[in-house]
């Protein structure tokens, strides 16, 4: 039997829909791929993201800026002068973009104007922080990636 150029087109049609589609089912149900997003409630967040923007803004405003160090037992946050633990609260927010199970949150309590993160918490790699605390009724927040 020949083939002819009109059938031999839409056999090369068929195929590329075959591969194509060969392709999409095993993307959408392998469970290697993962289709987390970064956040759970995603548009919910999005919604408060200028609160988020003058956040920043007041303290890449400050007069001096948080610091991030490594210690020899964890990750230090220094907050500058006039901190105390009296009147700052809030939340610092490790975010690990490998592997959402590692990701945790915790209360801001400073000791001295510094607040340690333990080692073991920690493990290599980077890391997302985000540190938002209040302080005398203005919200501030500082983000920064780091590897440790």
């Amino acid at each position: 039997m020949k083939i002819n150029w009109g059938t031999g087109i839409v056999i090369a049609i068929i195929g590329f829909i075959s591969f194509i589609l060969f392709f999409v089912i095993r993307m959408t149900t392998s469970h290697n791929a993962n289709h987390d997003l970064v956040t759970e409630e995603y548009y919910k967040a999005e919604l408060g993201y200028q609160k988020e923007i003058d956040a920043e803004q007041n303290a890449f405003n400050a007069t001096k800026q948080i610091q991030l160090k490594k210690a020899a037992d964890g990750l230090q946050i220094v907050f500058p002068e006039g901190y105390n633990n009296t009147n700052v609260s809030g939340i610092v927010s490790l975010y690990r973009p490998s592997n959402k199970h590692l990701d945790f949150d915790l209360p801001i309590s400073l000791s001295n104007s510094h607040l340690l993160i333990p080692d073991k918490r920690l493990l290599d790699g980077r890391w997302d922080i985000k540190i938002f605390w209040k302080h005398q009724g203005k919200d501030f927040l500082h983000k920064e990636s780091i590897t440790f």
